[in-house]
């Protein structure tokens, strides 16, 4: 029993060594940034510039030659730069610690057909990957579920709290659909040769035989329950948006298709390959688009080797309002390069503040938070950081200060931690 109680205090004493930061206190004095060039998210800039806040909202933004009372603690911030908080999109952060651990892996559920399943009760507020996202700006995420052909439904939190009950800024926003591919890859794990998907047209009616039992149902008395049925209500009375994940001409078309017969109001594409080649569809039925990371591979063989790098700015050019999203290998840890992936849209194509927007202003309007993050304007949250340099660049990207709600959040992780262990091991030597 001795050694029981030895193993437990052990134990105890590690998780505790390892904790996430303490989540920020509330705002309780006002804060001025004086002399920063301040990047406010929607493509304009204002060089010396002022903000301040109050009570975890902007009050003031403008210049700093303003003649106007400085509110509380003025932090100068001169030759550096502000910017909203970063919005991570479809990522599952917070839903695995360890990959190789299954104990540790929550992002999807056994079945095909999950609208009803929600991410936010699994997040894991006190992830250490979540804690490495803050120092790089990284402020608020969409946390979404995989798997399957209807995955469930996605929560936005912002990243600094104790449980997910205090993280979340908007929930259940939307349901996330995988649609069919009409091509195989084929390989071992699929089995077959590489060609067209042979289940593609079964698979596609399996969904809209799926649609329409379940809006029969939600027009039925809804006896007996069926919660798969009862969790695609917010998508035909236009509560939540269906996130359609596709690629390829093909299935981007017949997909936007079925959404609009089924009665869907509100659609998202995700990942998009393929997405420029129907750009006109895309800005007729208004709907918008979170994009892959750019550090990746063409997906055909006959694709230009920069394609990835560009296909943020050509749907921009064509109308179509983008984000960046982070499904993929290794998308919880990669998370922490979003803003990288926007910096390398910028220097293919898009113009450096346009391509800021595809992490604040444009995710805030796809998620549908905009009325209180995405921008720094007055009356939205005090959601921002202050940046060494710019933001965009691995060489400038070193936060000093950031605020979620006006709190003034802490910036250690497990990273920062090592960092300063070795970088005084090597001074020493």
């Amino acid at each position: 029993m001795k050694k029981l109680y030895i193993l437990i205090f052990c134990l105890l004493t590690v998780a505790g060594m390892s904790a996430q930061q303490t989540p920020a206190n509330k705002q309780t004095k006002a804060l001025s940034i004086e002399g920063a060039t301040a990047h406010l998210g929607n493509g304009a800039v204002i060089e010396n510039s002022l903000i301040m806040f109050d009570e975890g909202k902007i009050a003031f933004v403008g210049s700093a030659m303003a003649k106007i009372a400085r509110m509380g603690e003025v932090i100068n911030a001169e030759g550096k730069h502000v910017y909203p908080g970063f919005i991570v999109s479809n990522s599952s952060v917070g839903l695995a610690e360890i990959d190789a651990v299954k104990a540790s892996v929550d992002v999807d559920e056994i079945a095909q057909y999950l609208p009803h399943v929600r991410s936010l009760i699994a997040y894991n507020a006190e992830s250490k990957v979540v804690e490495s996202l803050r120092p790089n700006g990284i402020l608020i995420g969409q946390i979404v579920p995989r798997g399957g052909t209807l995955s469930g439904t996605s929560s936005i939190v912002q990243f600094d709290a104790w449980f997910w009950e205090d993280a979340d800024i908007k929930v259940d926003d939307g349901i996330h659909l995988n649609w069919p591919s009409a091509f195989s890859s084929g390989g071992r794990f699929s089995g077959g040769s590489p060609g067209p998907n042979k289940n593609y047209d079964s698979e596609v009616a399996k969904l809209k035989s799926f649609f329409n039992e379940a809006k029969s149902y939600l027009k039925s008395n809804r006896s007996p329950k069926n919660l798969p049925f009862e969790g695609m209500g917010g998508l035909f009375n236009g509560q939540q948006q269906l996130f359609f994940h596709a690629s390829g001409v093909k299935e981007i078309s017949e997909g936007i298709a079925f959404a609009k017969k089924a009665g869907v109001e509100r659609i998202v594409l995700v990942h998009g390959n393929d997405a420029h080649k129907v750009a006109n569809l895309l800005v007729d039925n208004n709907i918008t688009v979170i994009v892959e990371r750019a550090h990746r591979r063409p997906a055909k063989e006959d694709d230009d080797y920069d394609l990835p790098y560009r296909t943020a700015a050509m749907l921009t050019d064509a109308g179509v309002t983008v984000a960046i999203g982070m499904e993929g290998q290794m998308e919880r840890m990669n998370s922490r390069n979003l803003q990288f992936y926007a910096g390398t849209y910028a220097a293919y194509g898009m113009d450096k503040e346009e391509a800021l927007k595809l992490i604040t202003s444009n995710a805030a309007k796809i998620l549908g938070i905009d009325a209180f993050v995405g921008t720094l304007e007055v009356g939205k949250d005090a959601t921002l950081f202050i940046s060494e340099g710019d933001a965009l660049d691995m060489r400038g990207n070193q936060l000093s200060r950031a605020f979620i709600q006006g709190r003034d959040i802490s910036l250690e992780s497990h990273h920062t931690k090592l960092w300063k262990r070795y970088s005084k091991k090597y001074q020493e030597k």
